[in-house]
């Protein structure tokens, strides 16, 4: 590794030392050159191929010889014009070769530090460090840390925002965790064949390829049409059991951890009290067996899912913990809209349904994929009532909370006066939980 670079405050404060990313780092930059060719070619592949026709053996390997030490350059300068460090209060990232950009991230506003490692990141042994922060659609990151070095520095940034010490923080560590759920292979396969997008395009397939084949008789259309069907109907499953193999959940003072990955090994953490809304989702080929997927919504963080599959009584246990107070209503609790609901949404309108408790907002929708969203009152921000023409001539209403996380929800076809009347109770149920609520810090 390279000497960190130590540079003295100008306000006569500690000195600040700097240091740089992993040696391996330039060769996954030195691929930009790389990449600015291969777009040109995909913008343009009849221009690219009549380059290609026209380059001889002797310029073809004129050419590597510039472009490979240039790509490795660039690399390289990259990498070594690249610097971070932490200070008292922010993390600091130095960048740029011409146009120098610094990022600095106030240590009280990172809402999730997320590693990640891909599958050629894991062979080499370094890691991916992936921040959330408040006020930010994307992802600040620093790509790549040696393994070790990326969960120590996670540790002493959460400890630092947690308040501990700077001289202290390094010291803290990672905070213990006791795993909670872990989905086993078996089951997250099971349940990936038994969601609506596979059998979806299966059933497409099936109808399709058929009707194709009585009008064209022509295999190669058959086949040109089958394949990307087929293809879809395994992706959207395969993929997702490759992303979440091995999904294990975990509790800490920290969070919520959560490890997965069968190629791309991802440890995200879901802060305390950053949680706005829970959903469980309970597909219909789901029902049979008893399994629901909990979804959430975070503020500040990209974060969204909690478990691709468990048995309801243990998802439900899962939620208690990340909102505390919390229980899962039964379904005979939830509501359902007047008769003459049925005129605005017919045949649907029998999916929604409503209920308030102390302590949240519970809706739900949908019948053949079920999903019941939880809101606690004080991570509710507003609240809207919405009636349209259609409605207000059948007399119901739409009730609309949003939350801290640019989400909303939305409890449909309330009878009109209920309506109005869950409004005015909502507001104050609102402001009562937000006086009440505990501060959302780190390691609470």
């Amino acid at each position: 590794m390279t000497a960190p670079d130590v540079h003295e405050d100008v306000h006569g404060r500690p000195p600040v030392t700097e240091r740089r990313l992993h040696p391996v780092t330039p060769f996954r930059r030195a691929w930009a050159p790389v990449a600015v060719l291969i777009g040109w070619a995909v913008h343009d592949p009849d221009q690219a191929q009549r380059q290609l026709t026209r380059l001889t053996t002797t310029t073809l390997l004129m050419a590597l010889a510039v472009l490979v030490p240039a790509a490795a350059l660039y690399g390289f300068l990259s990498w070594w014009f690249t610097h971070f460090a932490v200070t008292d209060s922010e993390l600091r990232i130095r960048t740029g070769l011409v146009f120098r950009r610094t990022a600095h991230i106030r240590l009280e506003r990172i809402q999730a530090i997320d590693v990640t490692q891909p599958l050629l990141a894991r062979v080499a042994g370094v890691a991916k460090l992936k921040l959330d922060v408040i006020g930010t659609d994307s992802k600040d990151e620093l790509a790549f840390l040696g393994a070790d070095e990326a969960r120590a520095l996670r540790a002493e940034l959460l400890a630092r925002a947690a308040g501990f010490a700077p001289e202290t923080a390094h010291e803290v560590g990672e905070a213990p965790s006791r795993q909670m759920v872990r989905v086993p292979p078996g089951v997250l396969a099971v349940s990936l064949l038994l969601t609506g997008a596979t059998w979806g395009w299966l059933v497409v397939a099936c109808v399709a390829v058929p009707l194709l084949w009585t009008a064209t008789h022509s295999l190669w259309t058959v086949l040109a049409a089958a394949v990307p069907m087929l293809g879809a109907a395994g992706a959207s499953s395969v993929g997702r059991f490759v992303a979440e193999y091995d999904w294990t959940l975990g509790e800490s003072p920290d969070g919520l951890r959560i490890d997965h990955g069968l190629l791309d090994r991802a440890h995200e953490t879901v802060p305390p009290g950053r949680v706005q809304t829970v959903r469980l989702v309970e597909p219909l080929l789901w029902r049979g067996r008893g399994w629901v997927r909990v979804e959430l919504d975070v503020a500040g963080s990209s974060n969204s899912l909690l478990l691709p599959v468990a048995p309801r009584e243990l998802a439900e246990s899962v939620v208690a913990r990340v909102l505390p107070g919390v229980s899962v209503p039964p379904r005979e609790a939830l509501v359902p809209p007047p008769r003459r609901a049925r005129w605005c949404v017919p045949v649907w309108w029998r999916g929604y349904g409503l209920t308030v408790t102390d302590a949240v907002f519970v809706a739900r929708h949908g019948l053949l994929r079920r999903s019941l969203a939880l809101v606690p009152h004080a991570k509710v921000q507003s609240v809207r009532l919405v009636q349209g023409p259609w409605q207000r001539a059948r007399g119901v209403a739409d009730v609309v909370v949003d939350t801290g996380a640019n989400k909303s929800v939305t409890a449909r076809l309330r009878d009109a006066v209920e309506a109005a009347a869950l409004l005015r109770a909502q507001a104050e149920r609102s402001r009562t939980g937000r006086r009440d609520a505990r501060p959302d810090r780190w390691m609470a």
